[in-house]
């Protein structure tokens, strides 16, 4: 399969990009910048691609959206945030939209769990309705933004990720350096749920709706949430560290902001991927915290 994938410099997109070359599949990055050889240049700010550039994909995995947690939310950032991922969809969704059996036929967006919101212990999986606050408003619009290639016939499917466990970026990284002093610890209460999920899984999964029958939102979290004392607890034992320092919410809210700080790390969601769990030819390699970071961690 050829398969095109915006924000393939990321953390999801540059691991997507081995895991499917290493799988024989061929790779093409979308770039906003001067576009080299075997790129395809598009500008979502300024609304322009060349929709003839797609056509010879088979599907395109859209990355692309400016860092949630990569600066304070002023207003301005947060239009920031809401145009960078509905404008960039809208613009590949109405480009495959105009391609039509020409062109690829399968557009898995990309979403987050922050679609649901602020929820405290209520479960939830792709069947529950959206929530309130900032990133509930994101989601939606973001995937809202596809609407033209579905109606075009093209099968679209959201990736509702939620916290990815990398070494190389994400949330894990940042922890890692107080973890490894010892001086890593429960964020707040430690009630807060948090849904995580290996970067090799988050692939893995990918990789799997790029072939799979399937539509609509995919929430792509490991099927073991876990409240954030829990994640602190085994993240510290994986390191053979301790964890008995809380870190208080007003230290991350002065770093911040309120409302960003409450969003990654007070506030959380028991999300449950019913979706892939009701697979028969789909598993996670690391279903349970420990593992994952164990696998993540080298350890």
């Amino acid at each position: 399969m050829h398969v095109g994938i915006t924000g393939a410099s990321g953390l999801i997109g540059t691991a997507l990009t081995e895991h499917l070359r290493a799988g024989g599949h061929d790779t093409t990055p979308l770039v906003r910048s001067q576009p080299e050889d075997g790129e395809i240049g598009w500008n979502p700010s300024a609304g322009e691609i060349d929709p003839d550039d797609l056509a010879g994909l088979d599907a395109i995995v859209h990355l692309a959206g400016a860092g949630i947690g990569d600066h304070r939310w002023t207003d301005e950032y947060k239009r920031t945030l809401m145009d960078s991922r509905v404008d960039g969809t809208t613009l590949i969704a109405e480009a495959m939209a105009q391609l039509g059996g020409n062109g690829p036929q399968i557009l898995l967006s990309g979403s987050a769990i922050g679609f649901y919101g602020a929820r405290g212990d209520e479960a939830l999986d792709e069947t529950s309705e959206g929530g309130d606050g900032f990133l509930a408003d994101i989601c939606r619009a973001w995937e809202a933004s596809t609407a033209t290639a579905e109606a075009a016939g093209i099968r679209v499917a959201h990736l509702r990720t939620g916290i990815v466990l990398s070494t190389e970026g994400g949330a894990l990284k940042k922890m890692l350096p107080l973890f490894k002093l010892g001086a890593g610890g429960r964020f707040g209460s430690g009630d807060q749920w948090m849904s995580w999920i290996s970067i090799d899984d988050e692939v893995r999964a990918i990789e799997y709706l790029l072939s799979a029958d399937l539509e609509g939102a995919v929430n792509l979290t490991a099927p073991n949430p876990v409240r954030n004392r829990e994640f602190a607890d085994t993240l510290g034992d994986v390191l053979s560290r301790p964890t008995f320092l809380p870190v208080p919410r007003f230290g991350p809210k002065l770093l911040l902001g309120g409302e960003l700080a409450d969003a990654l790390l007070f506030d959380g969601q028991q999300v449950e991927p019913g979706v892939l769990t009701g697979q028969d030819d789909f598993s996670f390699a690391h279903p349970d915290l420990a593992s994952a970071l164990r696998a993540v961690l080298d350890r």
